[in-house]
């Protein structure tokens, strides 16, 4: 008896562990959310590690708060923030992953409207946004509050009042990390102001700024700013760094270059120390038909012409100055010979031959009439 209730006990024990526990398991793996109440619940339900799939347009009423690995995935739908934000807490944004568990992968979705931030990663919390678009934000896009923030494919509308704020970097009062931005993608913005700006509240004073090799964007240290570049170094945006923050970068210093081409500026990035060449400069000039690049001035008279073995060790402006091609003046044709034309009589005609003529016929009549007369 004893040994059948111990068999029985066995296979129970196995049936749990072969069906019932990977059951569980694996409802809890990926969860589904059409609406706020939904979207909490599944938030809360699924494992670390798991994925909620939103599957409509949703209406956040108050802040969500991650301590978990987590991915939304929105396929494309679109969260907003409502207008009757009912929450008072002092966190206003709509996704906060907040310390070492709290890691959220936002994917392929649109976060629009909301009191404060879009999406805040703070005091050891990671956000990786990949296929995001945030836009219409009181405070901002992106909140780097004492956490991590990796940018796979980003678009930023205009975010922040009376002045844009896309990705902040900061660090609040009771923020106890340091905040890292790294860039390992695509980032857009409908501005070029503060695209990507250190925050200046006293609390600021190390970040980190990491590169990919697989990014296309780059956000680099040059001087005193944090400088947005595009995938050919050209400077999107730029933004102050406050006097009390301390950037830490693994890229090599930077100095920006301002290239001035009459009514048009550029600015690019370099290595700071480089050596830059007329090819360079050339490669972000485009030249109309007729005009060519004259040469390269450090004054905007073009008196002092920029010495190309000078290292740039700071900012610099050069100026490029365009001239017409001078049009070369055609050579005369060669006159071709002539066939020379017959000799002319260049005796003046006096009418002398012309008289003698009618004489001899005169004489030759009279002759004839006598000759007749006579005869008759």
């Amino acid at each position: 008896m004893k040994s059948t209730t111990k068999m029985m006990i066995l296979f129970i024990s196995i049936f749990v562990i072969l069906f019932v526990i990977p059951m569980v398991s694996n409802a809890a793996e990926t969860e589904t959310a059409t609406d706020e109440s939904t979207l909490r619940s599944a938030i809360e339900n699924v494992t670390d590690g798991g994925t909620v799939e939103i599957q409509n347009n949703i209406t956040i009423t108050g802040p969500i708060v991650i301590q978990k690995e987590l991915t939304i995935d929105g396929n494309g739908y679109t969260l907003a923030g409502s207008t009757d934000w009912t929450s008072t807490s002092g966190n206003q944004t709509m996704f906060t992953s907040q310390f070492a568990a709290g890691k959220l992968t936002l994917k392929d979705i649109d976060l629009n409207n909301g009191p404060k931030y879009g999406v805040q990663a703070y005091d050891g919390g990671t956000v990786i946004l990949d296929n995001v678009s945030i836009t219409g934000f009181r405070y901002g896009g992106v909140l780097v509050n004492g956490g991590n923030v990796e940018v796979r494919d980003l678009h930023l509308g205009i975010n922040g009042t009376g002045a844009n704020n896309g990705i902040e970097i900061d660090k609040g009062a009771s923020a106890t990390n340091n905040p890292t931005l790294t860039m390992n993608g695509t980032l857009t913005s409908d501005s070029t102001e503060n695209v990507v700006r250190p925050a200046d509240n006293g609390y600021l004073t190390d970040f980190t700024i990491t590169n990919t090799e697989n990014t296309t964007n780059k956000v680099v240290i040059a001087g005193d700013n944090v400088v947005l570049t595009d995938e050919n170094n050209n400077v999107i945006s730029e933004s102050a760094i406050p006097e009390d923050a301390k950037p830490n970068t693994t890229e090599k210093a930077k100095v920006i270059l301002t290239l001035v081409t009459g009514d048009e500026t550029k600015q690019i990035i370099v290595d700071e120390g480089t050596k830059v060449t007329q090819d360079l400069l050339k490669s972000y000039i485009a030249v109309e038909k007729g005009y060519e690049i004259e040469g390269f001035y450090t004054d905007e008279a073009y008196t002092k012409a920029f010495d190309f073995d000078t290292a740039l060790n700071a900012d610099i402006t050069i100026y490029a100055r365009i001239a017409e091609i001078a049009q070369e003046k055609p050579e005369k044709p060669v006159e071709e010979p002539t066939e020379p034309e017959d000799e002319k009589d260049d005796v003046p005609k006096t009418g002398v031959e012309s008289y003698i003529g009618i004489a001899v016929l005169a004489i030759i009549a009279s002759v004839g009439a006598v000759y007749f007369t006579s005869k008759k």
